[in-house]
């Protein structure tokens, strides 16, 4: 069973929640790009549940960061209010859906010991929790709200290691194959 920690990880450990946006409206608004599209009224209320029934096992947050998009902004603040997060949310282009990987490990090395939240799209999602984890591909798919949650802990084998996996309406995993 998962007991969740109290207060702010610190000393070491730095705990990473990747989070895919709700799902957004189809249509793009007129006159405006994909940028603007803005979450479903039902992915608001989906999402909001969701988060909230994570919210202790995230435990408090140190920092929320988010890709600039209009629906990954909204996620954000569904997520932070479900949280009880009074933090300001940031916005970080390396949270955009085409930049590479890669370019978020000095955002990650920026917030050694703290407990991080990062919004963004798939497959960037995804793909950084495959390359965080080490792993070839994805065993999962990750749909819109999931909620990926990493760990690691300094040391000379410093490595990640799964937390849960949880997409809405399904159960929390604690192992992914």
């Amino acid at each position: 069973m998962y007991e969740p920690r109290s207060g702010c990880s610190g000393g070491g450990t730095l705990r990473i929640f990747l989070v895919r946006h709700g799902d957004a409206d189809a249509e793009i608004p007129e006159g405006l790009g994909d940028e603007a599209r803005w979450l479903t009224a039902k992915a608001r209320a989906n999402t909001a549940a969701h988060f909230a029934s994570l919210s202790e096992r995230m435990g408090p947050i140190s920092l929320i960061l988010t890709s600039p998009l209009v629906r990954t902004v909204q996620t954000a603040q569904i997520l932070a209010s479900a949280l009880k997060y009074e933090g300001l949310l940031q916005v970080h282009k390396s949270l955009l859906p085409d930049m590479p990987v890669g370019t978020v490990d000095s955002l990650i090395k920026e917030h050694e010991g703290e407990n991080l939240v990062l919004v963004g799209h798939q497959p960037s999602v995804g793909a950084l929790a495959t390359h965080l984890l080490g792993m070839q591909s994805s065993p999962k798919a990750v749909n819109p709200g999931t909620v990926i949650a990493l760990e690691r802990t300094e040391g000379e084998s410093a490595q990640y290691k799964l937390l849960f996996y949880a997409a809405p309406g399904h159960p929390v995993l604690d192992v992914i194959q």
